[in-house]
């Protein structure tokens, strides 16, 4: 989880649709004021509590991106003399940030900040989005790591099990390399179980749109296209969505008849519950009364009772 600063609280849901006014504002309030006190925190604490993942890999990103900064800064100084004495631009000079940064703060200021302070705030609000839009990369390869280092914490699943992150299709039992040119298929999350090599193909989506959803009856049909024993597999979806109709959606898509998904779990069916309490005028109302049916019926399950299951007995799907 991590905080949107556009609206100031924990994003549960796309930022455009969350914002003061929209039906998801009210219920990301909701949300958020609920994560605050599963953390033991006040809501303007919560932001201390949460985004971990981010926090610590960005520091490290930073740390990187200075080093690189000071090295190229020495190749920079030698390239530029060439040109002496041209009237050239410096590194990190953006009028219109600099005129957007004197109209609203030069109210404030003593004395006005010199150009070298400029264009390093300048250049350092650079940096700062750069590293918030690397977030969507992070997030998808950091969830995968994160739950294999949860399955492997948990001895029941570790003894049981053969947790495999990001393989390729071919490199887990059961199935073929790839056809002629066709690209090798990878798996965000594999568990093989050591007794029996029954084989569990987890599709991790921290969430995921509309166009994501379309792609999974096209996975399924690759990873069983590739079969190269008769022998069925499982697909999962594990899954932090909150949008009720795409829940919804995956909960009923089939293929040949069966569920397209095997099972559906959810980090924590609390906290869409949380959201959907809040009533809005929108058109959502459907989807959620059909993905709390799901919720309530076990269809879509919670990460902690999946995890229970799977150390329990072995058993990767319901």
């Amino acid at each position: 989880m991590w905080i949107d600063p556009t609206i100031g609280l924990a994003h549960c849901y796309e930022s455009d649709k969350c914002q003061p006014g929209r039906p998801w504002y009210g219920r990301s309030l909701a949300f958020h004021v609920w994560l605050s006190k599963q953390f033991e925190a006040s809501p303007r604490e919560l932001n201390e509590k949460i985004d971990t993942l981010f926090t610590w890999a960005a520091s490290d990103l930073t740390a990187f991106a200075a080093s690189q900064r000071e090295k190229y800064a020495r190749n920079a100084e030698d390239q530029r003399k060439v040109y002496l004495p041209e009237d050239l631009p410096l590194p990190g000079e953006d009028p219109e940030f600099l005129d957007l940064v004197d109209q609203y703060l030069r109210p404030w200021f003593r004395e006005a900040p010199d150009s070298a302070t400029l264009r390093a705030l300048a250049s350092s609000v650079r940096t700062y989005v750069g590293q918030e839009n690397k977030r969507k990369n992070l997030v998808g390869e950091g969830f995968e790591d994160t739950l294999a280092a949860i399955l492997h914490r948990i001895p029941g699943i570790a003894s049981s099990y053969n947790i495999m992150v990001r393989p390729v299709l071919h490199d887990i039992p059961g199935f073929y390399p790839p056809r002629g040119e066709d690209k090798a298929q990878q798996v965000d999350l594999a568990l093989v179980r050591k007794s029996d090599n029954h084989r569990s193909l987890i599709t991790c989506k921290w969430s995921f749109r509309t166009d994501r959803e379309k792609q999974f009856p096209n996975e399924h049909a690759a990873y069983t296209d590739l079969q190269s024993v008769n022998k069925p597999f499982d697909y999962v979806l594990l899954t932090n969505e909150f949008d009720p109709a795409r829940l919804a959606s995956v909960c009923e898509r089939t293929r040949e008849v069966h569920p397209l998904f095997k099972t559906v779990v959810h980090v924590n069916p609390a906290g869409p519950l949380v959201a959907y309490a809040v009533p809005a005028p929108d058109r959502s109302k459907g989807g959620m009364a059909r993905s709390k049916k799901y919720i309530s019926s076990g269809r879509i399950e919670g990460l902690d009772g999946w995890l229970a299951r799977l150390a329990a007995g072995g058993q990767a799907t319901g």
